[in-house]
């Protein structure tokens, strides 16, 4: 999958879990590379925003009383033990750095897909969005997730490569994974078969000039 050109009326950047549980400094989850590349997200975001491309964000949250919170209990201590990932705390905040504009979502899953169980293909839909930007962490899980359910559902993705990222892997059984080679494999599977991969600045060169956000046509215009 290629994409040439951005049209920013038909594209939307997601940005994925980009929350005060990973990314801070001694966060309950902490992925440090997340925080490294918030720079680069922050001006892959200010691209977009200066082309009148939406931006939506997601945020991985569980009900305090676990309702929502499926197997994710067994794999996770720290969300077993609700010390991460819970609704209405500061933990479940996008990262300071990269809050929100005015007028921008955020969707909130319980599961790795932004997808899944959300209303996030119907505000794209209601956009006419043909074409979405997965940043965010981590690399292997959320973004990767979300990078096939979009491309099920018939949009072109292009996945960041240097504003995504992931942690290191402890040993399960099959011996540890850094967190470089764990971002590596992902972005070399999905150019195979989900996405166009691409650095944020191969991003800035592929968009067109487009108007501003208020602009942008409803699906019942």
């Amino acid at each position: 999958m290629l994409v040439d050109t951005f049209d920013p009326i038909k594209t939307a950047m997601i940005v994925v879990d980009m929350q005060n549980d990973f990314v801070a400094s001694g966060a309950p989850i902490e992925v440090s590379a997340a925080r490294a590349m918030v720079p680069k997200l922050a001006k892959a975001l200010k691209i977009c925003r200066d082309a009148g491309i939406r931006v939506i964000y997601t945020a991985h949250v569980h009900r305090r009383d676990g309702c929502d919170m499926g197997l994710f209990d067994d794999l996770h201590p720290v969300v077993a033990n609700r010390d991460a990932m819970v609704d209405g705390t500061p933990g479940a905040d996008i990262y300071s750095e990269l809050a929100p504009a005015a007028g921008e979502h955020v969707i909130k899953k319980h599961r790795y897909s932004a997808f899944f169980c959300t209303d996030l293909d119907i505000i794209l839909r209601e956009w006419r969005v043909d074409t979405v930007i997965i940043s965010g962490t981590t690399t292997e899980n959320c973004c990767h997730a979300t990078a096939p359910d979009a491309m099920f559902r018939n949009y072109r993705v292009v996945f960041l490569s240097d504003a995504t990222a992931t942690f290191d892997y402890p040993d399960r059984g099959f011996g540890s994974m850094p967190n470089a080679e764990i971002h590596h494999a992902t972005l070399v599977i999905l150019a195979m078969s989900t996405a166009h991969v691409m650095p944020v600045a191969d991003m800035a060169a592929r968009v067109v000039s487009g108007g501003p956000s208020g602009e942008f046509p409803s699906r019942a215009a």
